[in-house]
């Protein structure tokens, strides 16, 4: 399982921040630690409003433009913070919002192509990802399955295969509430053959996240900040580092907890089997030759003698020996 810790633009600009971030998500446990790469003006027009949640957390008295300039690094940066990413023992990665982004992340070495929701109907933007080859992991927010359809066709017309795309669901909404979160949707996703399908988390808290593992994703993707307090779109529907850490643990004992298909006997619960199962023992003294019945007959602890499934078959032979009460029953000599 794959544990992106999404730094976005939590960093609000400030590049000294991004590299704590990085710092902070290899301690928490991450897989990768992602950003969000932009040219703003190529991204936003001037008269695109702000999303009500980016009103609710900066105010309206700024352009969504506005807000995104301050926020974002410039494309400069990215080659060293992936830089540093590889240094610190994590993954890089970073989603481009733009064509001028993707050319800059494309040398980078990243992993996984990371397409955000609001691209998932960007015809030129998919074709452009999806040329370069690389695998691909496509959050499906705001998105129908057939958007997702088309969007993964797409893809795969312009060579990345299916094999190689990841389908994250994703409810777009900062914090997410829980109604809306519809977990149950991955399993839509699943029957459209892309190698995996994850779960990019907008909710507040560890708990549908861990859900999420619990029903099969792949790939966790959380938001986390350095501090909830901070100004900014995203710090509010995000974790703190401890959080942070606390989700990653978790995830990784329902990674561990979830074993394989096939129902067995563990090799940790085996030594109980003669501990906890019955087997058919004397409810009485029995003399050699008398008759087995119900009367005379029980099941109790251990097991280690006859099976009560072959309850049946014992009923009507006789006694090869004396059976003293609560002795085990044999069969034969």
């Amino acid at each position: 399982m794959i544990i992106i810790a999404e730094a976005g633009v939590n960093h609000n600009g400030d590049f000294s921040r991004a590299v704590e971030m990085i710092k902070a998500a290899k301690e928490a446990g991450a897989d990768y630690i992602k950003f969000q790469t932009a040219v703003p003006e190529q991204v936003i027009s001037s008269i695109a409003p702000k999303a009500e949640y980016q009103k609710e957390t900066t105010g309206a008295g700024e352009s969504q433009l506005d807000m995104c300039r301050k926020i974002h690094l410039p494309l400069s940066a990215y080659p060293e913070l992936a830089h540093l990413c590889r240094e610190a023992g994590i993954g890089f990665m970073s989603t481009p919002f733009d064509l001028p982004s993707i050319d800059c992340l494309a040398p980078l070495g990243m992993d996984y192509w990371k397409i955000p929701s609001g691209e998932i109907t960007n015809l030129p933007y998919l074709r452009k990802i999806a040329r370069l080859g690389g695998k691909v992991i496509l959050s499906t927010g705001m998105s129908t399955l057939r958007e997702v359809e088309a969007a993964v066709r797409v893809l795969e017309q312009n060579g990345t295969p299916r094999s190689s795309i990841t389908l994250l669901h994703c409810t777009t909404q900062y914090p997410a509430p829980l109604e809306s979160v519809n977990l149950n949707a991955m399993h839509a996703l699943s029957t459209l053959g892309c190698a995996a399908v994850g779960y990019s988390d907008h909710t507040q808290g560890i708990t549908i996240p861990i859900a999420a593992a619990a029903m099969g994703a792949k790939v966790i993707e959380k938001h986390f900040t350095l501090d909830r307090n901070l100004p900014g779109p995203d710090h509010k529907a995000s974790l703190e580092p401890q959080e942070l850490k606390a989700m990653v643990q978790a995830v990784r004992d329902v990674e561990r907890a979830l074993g394989s298909s096939i129902k067995d006997v563990a090799e940790t619960e085996r030594p109980n089997i003669e501990v906890a199962r019955k087997s058919i023992v004397a409810a009485r003294d029995i003399k050699a030759g008398e008759i087995l019945t119900e009367e005379n007959i029980t099941t109790k602890r251990p097991g280690s003698g006859l099976s009560p499934m072959l309850w049946d078959q014992v009923l009507g032979t006789r006694a090869v020996r004396d059976f003293p009460y609560d002795s085990l029953i044999t069969l034969g000599n």
